[in-house]
C-alpha cells in the first residue's frame, strides 16, 4: 500500500514524498504495521520516475553519519538524483528504548547531530561511486541556540512546525543565524507542515489546508508538507493543496515572470 500510494503521489503531481525515521506508528495502534525508512526510500526510488523523495527526517543520534551517507548515497543513484536528505536529532523515546540507542538529553542528542553532520557531508566526497549530485540536506526543527545554527550552517532546507507567527520568528532567528556564519539567508529554502502532523502540533480547524498554505506562504515557506496518517489514505486534502499550489505558480509566473515553482 506505501508503495501505490507514493505511485498516486505522482501520478496526482506532488513534488515532493517524505517519509519518517521511527520504528513505531505515532498515530493509531502504537503497535500497528510499521516499515524501516530508508529500505522502504529504496522501494519508492524504484517504483517513480520523478518525485523527489526523502525522510522527515533522519534522527543522527541513531544512526552512524558514514553509513547514512552510504544509504543516501544508494538511494540517490536508485532515483537517479531525486534524494533529499532530512536530518534531526531525534525526540521519540521509544525509538531509542526499544532498539537499544542512548536516548541522552536534547542537548545530547542536538551535539551529536553537530558533530556528525560534517562527517556524514565529508563521507560524500570519498564514495566511488560519489553521489549524482550534491544532495540536498534538510534539517528540521525549531531549536533556536542549536538546531537553526547548525542549519544556517549544514542545510539547503530548513523545516518547522507551527503557525505562520512562529514560522516567521524561527525564518528571523535563522536569518540572523546565516549573518553570524557568513551565509545567505536566501541559500536555505524554508519548509513547513500543513495542518495535523502527528503527535507535534493541534489540527488547526479555523482553516482549509489551502488557508492554512497560504498564511505560511506569506511568511516565507516555500516547501509545504501534508501529513497523511493511518490507512486508507484521504488524498482529498493533497488535491487541494495541488490546486492551490498550481494556482499561486500560475499567479507568480504571471506578476513576476517566475521561473521558480512552489513544491508540495
Amino acid at each position: 500500500m506505501l508503495r501505490d500510494t507514493c505511485v498516486a503521489m505522482e501520478e496526482l503531481g506532488v513534488d515532493v514524498v517524505l517519509t519518517w525515521d521511527h520504528f513505531f506508528p505515532l498515530s493509531g495502534d502504537p503497535d500497528g504495521m510499521h516499515f524501516e525508512a530508508w529500505t522502504l526510500l529504496a522501494a519508492w526510488a524504484e517504483a517513480t520516475e520523478r518525485v523527489q523523495l526523502g525522510v522527515l527526517v533522519s534522527a543522527m543520534s541513531y544512526r552512524n553519519p558514514n553509513l547514512l551517507a552510504d544509504m543516501a548515497r544508494t538511494v540517490d543513484h536508485i532515483s537517479a538524483g531525486r534524494l533529499i536528505l532530512g536530518i534531526g536529532a531525534g525526540w521519540f523515546e521509544r525509538d531509542y528504548v526499544d532498539y537499544g540507542f542512548d536516548f541522552g538529553t536534547p542537548g545530547s542528542r542536538l551535539d551529536a547531530l553537530a558533530r556528525d553532520l560534517p562527517v556524514l557531508k565529508d563521507r560524500w566526497t570519498r564514495l566511488n561511486p560519489l553521489p549524482t549530485r550534491a544532495i540536498p540536506v534538510l534539517v528540521g526543527g525549531g531549536g533556536e541556540r542549536k538546531t537553526l545554527r547548525i542549519t544556517a550552517e549544514h542545510a539547503d532546507i530548513w523545516h518547522g512546525f507551527g503557525d505562520p507567527a512562529t514560522i516567521r520568528h524561527k525564518h528571523l532567528v535563522l536569518d540572523e543565524w546565516c549573518d553570524r556564519v557568513g551565509r545567505d539567508p536566501l541559500a536555505i529554502e524554508r519548509s513547513a507542515g500543513v495542518a495535523y502532523t502527528p503527535a507535534r502540533l493541534p489540527e488547526d480547524a479555523t482553516l482549509d489546508f489551502a488557508g492554512q498554505a497560504q498564511a505560511l506562504f506569506e511568511v516565507g515557506t516555500r516547501l509545504f508538507t501534508i501529513s497523511l496518517t493511518t490507512p486508507p489514505y484521504d488524498l482529498g486534502p493533497i488535491r487541494e493543496m495541488l490546486a492551490w499550489r498550481d494556482a499561486v505558480n500560475a499567479s507568480r509566473a504571471a506578476d513576476q515572470g517566475s521561473t521558480t515553482s512552489l513544491p508540495v
